[in-house]
């Protein structure tokens, strides 16, 4: 007899090195308009072809958390599930499973201090070895007529980039906009904070949402037969890199007077400025040079308005005196749950 089934795409991270990547399989089961993580299954995959584990003992375990329905399969009541990995013994979280380092500091703290997270995801569209757009032979034109650019003749990969914002809408997730960036074939979408009333914007839950849209980037581009990385600086030269600019609150921030939180948090960070760009991205030296709209990265900076500083503080939030400070250091390959997780224990002092 004929029933009607769901599909389940979980979605976890490997252990590749120096930069995790998506995995994902799926999994059948029965039909249901909404689901839970509570509502699905335990299940295990082979590690050692993740770089997770030995042959010898290879099981590892996935464990849904967090769930959104599948904007991409459209054939019934689909959905993506973020999944933490385990250990074989079901307990314990492996090393590589950063998302419970961060819930942790969450519970210790974090949702006390009502922790707002946002981040600007840079990326750039390669059709086969050149960017998206680029001549097949030499470069483009310098940079300069390509950012939130009109028309055909400055503009690449528009159409995917709105295939990927209306599927983010599809699954719910808090996308606050997108727009061409400064290099030809390079774009940007946000994830986070949009004053949508009841929305969470919490930093874990902001960290599902942005791997999820790093899930259905990738996935939507395969129909295009164009790839995606976001490598801090995808091409060498004059042109800007790739960044994962975060923007970061707490309630006292966001507070009438809050911009004197602000100013002491973001000068607090310098003392951890290392710990912070030893964990923010592979090959993030060679974004944080000092020049394309960065700081050194061997400098730490606070500014106002300044986008060659480590921790920008918006004009508008220094006018109105409360707001949040934006953290302009991560890269594109920084993992969201690492940056996050840093941000809160450091601010917070957990």
């Amino acid at each position: 007899m004929y029933r009607e089934m769901s599909k389940v795409e979980y979605i976890w991270l490997d252990g590749d090195k120096p930069t995790q990547k998506l995995r994902s399989k799926t999994r059948i089961v029965e039909l249901k308009e909404e689901l839970t993580p509570a509502d699905l299954p335990e299940w295990s995959y082979d590690g050692s072809s993740c770089y997770q584990a030995s042959g010898g003992d290879s099981d590892l375990i996935l464990k849904p958390v967090y769930v959104v329905r599948d904007p991409v399969r459209l054939d019934g009541y689909n959905f993506l599930a973020i999944c933490e990995v385990y250990n074989p013994d079901g307990k314990t979280p492996h090393d590589t499973n950063h998302r419970h380092k961060l819930k942790r500091l969450m519970d210790q703290g974090g949702a006390k201090a009502d922790c707002l997270i946002g981040f600007e995801q840079e990326y750039v569209f390669f059709d086969g070895l050149k960017p998206l757009g680029w001549p097949d032979g030499g470069y483009p034109a310098p940079q300069g007529p390509f950012y939130c650019s009109i028309g055909s003749d400055v503009n690449f990969g528009r159409e995917i980039a709105e295939a990927h914002m209306e599927a983010c809408i599809e699954a719910g997730l808090a996308i606050y906009g997108i727009n061409a960036e400064v290099m030809p074939g390079q774009w940007e979408y946000q994830i986070g904070y949009r004053g949508v009333k009841g929305e969470a914007a919490d930093p874990l839950t902001m960290s599902d949402q942005l791997w999820i849209a790093r899930y259905l980037i990738n996935i939507i581009a395969e129909n295009y037969g164009v790839t995606v990385k976001i490598g801090c600086k995808p091409v060498k030269g004059d042109w800007n890199g790739s960044g994962m600019h975060t923007n970061f609150s707490t309630q006292a921030m966001r507070e009438a007077g809050g911009l004197e939180v602000i100013k002491k948090a973001a000068e607090g960070l310098k003392k951890y400025h290392k710990e912070h760009i030893d964990n923010y991205g592979a090959d993030l030296d060679e974004r944080l040079t000092g020049h394309h709209e960065t700081s050194s990265i061997h400098d730490f900076k606070v500014g106002v308005a300044d986008r060659g500083c480590s921790i920008r503080i918006p004009r508008h939030v220094h006018l109105q005196g409360h707001g949040y400070f934006e953290d302009r250091r991560p890269g594109a390959n920084a993992d969201p749950y690492v940056v996050a997780a840093l941000l809160v224990k450091n601010v917070l002092g957990l």
